[in-house]
């Protein structure tokens, strides 16, 4: 028989769980309660959010390295479009939110470490009508950052063509919550020992990889970026592209499966890791199998314009 408890035996009982992952967790903020908290146990989300059983709402994810937060601005307008896109308006100001973000990152007490966003359809039932939600949520977390493998930018990753497809373009160019696709990315990625999935749009077309984009150099020197059909336009990319802009020639266009094994370079390029030199592909070699001079200054770019431009805690 299953106990029925009142709300302080239960709430005792579940901030008594142990919670995997606490030790990561620096510090957040749900709009709701509107208080900072850095003890992980509470960190608790309402069952009946649309965000959580119907993947209802955005995010962005940023981080923050020796005290400065990086593309705090573009992450935030992106969010403002993706938001709109699904006729979700935020509980407070986008100002208010930078505000918050801030706060979030210092409670934290800590130098580097990862700063997400979550804004959802709010609490309110468990059907499908954004009607039963009287108010949006919204939830911000500061934790720990996982840089990405040193031996990725020394000897390269690889990658392979995952059997998800590329999302509907509608869906796409929204950063949802929705991520089901993407986790099924990763889980095959896991599975046939590659480092980074690359998917395809029903074109045969490259569209991205599960949380990043990816682009190559052809074999005329020219950095190929596919189009944003089919993809999430990166603000690490985005950046990159600015930074770099004067230095080589730039194109969008489609990348064909076959061409990627013809490129000089190709690239990973995230939040986390900035630019990953991809060097074989569905097991096969790309061009010499070492990482190339793009991925290198792509790198340097981005972690030089971290350092002058970040947003100073």
């Amino acid at each position: 028989m299953v106990k029925v408890a009142d709300k302080k035996a239960y709430l005792d009982a579940m901030l008594a769980l142990e919670r995997p992952g606490a030790s990561e967790i620096q510090a957040f903020y749900e709009h709701r309660v509107g208080m900072i908290c850095t003890d992980p146990s509470a960190m608790l989300m309402p069952w009946d959010d649309h965000l959580v059983h119907r993947g209802d709402g955005v995010f962005e994810a940023m981080k923050f390295i020796d005290g400065k937060l990086y593309q705090l601005d573009p992450h935030i307008e992106r969010m403002e479009r993706s938001s709109s896109s699904i006729y979700l308006n935020p509980p407070c100001s986008w100002d208010e939110i930078k505000e918050l973000v801030l706060e979030v990152c210092r409670a934290g007490g800590k130098s580097n470490g990862m700063l997400r966003i979550f804004l959802g359809r709010g609490p309110g039932g468990f059907g499908v009508y954004p009607s039963e939600c009287p108010e949006t949520s919204l939830y911000i977390v500061a934790a720990d950052l996982h840089p990405a493998k040193a031996a990725f930018y020394e000897k390269g990753a690889t990658a392979f063509k995952t059997s998800i497809p590329a999302k509907q373009s509608y869906l796409a160019t929204i950063k949802s919550i929705d991520y089901l696709p993407n986790v099924l990315m990763k889980r095959e990625a896991e599975e046939k020992g590659y480092d980074f999935p690359f998917c395809f749009d029903d074109d045969g077309f490259l569209a991205e990889g599960a949380t990043e984009n990816v682009c190559m150099v052809d074999q005329n020197g020219k950095l190929v970026i596919p189009e944003f059909t089919n993809a999430l336009a990166g603000t690490t990319l985005m950046r990159a592209i600015d930074l770099i802009k004067n230095e080589m020639p730039i194109i969008f266009r489609g990348i064909r499966e076959d061409e990627i094994l013809e490129a000089r370079e190709m690239l990973i390029v995230g939040t986390t890791g900035d630019a990953i030199p991809v060097v074989r592909f569905n097991g096969k070699p790309i061009h010499d199998v070492r990482p190339g001079p793009v991925a290198k200054r792509f790198r340097e770019l981005l972690i030089k314009d971290m350092d002058e431009n970040g947003l100073t805690l």
